[in-house]
């Protein structure tokens, strides 16, 4: 990431658009990265990316230019996720009560589909990516924050609203229940 200076943190929180552009450019690489570990799809995660600065802008007048930028815009992007994850789970459930959560309709429109032409690891890469969307999001962010992002539990804790022992303890159950979930071969598919 970028050096994001104090003075860019005060001129966006007073809506200074060239300090915030400043910021969006210095966290946008990290910021994506976060956002594609979590939903699993690198176009999907430019669109929440681009929603989370829309709504880092609309409430700059409430970020505390005291705060690091990025920790702040971590929290918006992480609750994007978790709309975008509800968003799907209710597409998911319509499907299923309209007969179309068969594997075939299940693959429609996903490139990782096909298992003729998937490697052993794309298989595996998506099983852990199924295994990953069905983490509660208590376990899901706090692992992604510091398995994939090698983020330290006090800041996790802060992003979070947590303490670092409760970091500490999603992030325990978050892997037990993620090999628990890998272990079996029944339902991530």
């Amino acid at each position: 990431m970028a050096p994001v200076t104090p003075s860019d943190q005060t001129l966006a929180a007073r809506r200074d658009r060239r300090a915030f552009s400043r910021l969006m450019t210095a966290t946008q690489d990290e910021l994506h990265r976060l956002v594609a570990r979590y939903v699993g799809d690198a176009e999907e995660a430019m669109d929440l990316v681009q929603e989370t600065y829309v709504a880092a802008w609309l409430a700059i007048g409430r970020y505390d230019p005291d705060r690091p930028f990025g920790a702040w815009l971590r929290v918006i992007a992480l609750n994007k996720c978790r709309d975008w994850s509800r968003r799907r789970r209710v597409r998911r459930m319509v499907r299923g009560v309209m007969g179309l959560d068969e594997p075939a309709a299940m693959t429609i429109g996903d490139p990782a589909a096909g298992p003729d032409d998937q490697t052993h690891d794309r298989i595996m890469l998506r099983r852990v990516q199924i295994a990953l969307d069905r983490l509660p999001d208590t376990q899901k962010a706090p692992l992604l924050l510091a398995a994939l992002e090698h983020r330290p539990h006090d800041e996790i804790a802060d992003i979070l609203g947590l303490t670092p022992k409760a970091v500490e303890l999603r992030i325990a159950r978050a892997r037990r229940t993620l090999a628990g979930l890998l272990k079996s071969d029944g339902g991530l598919d």
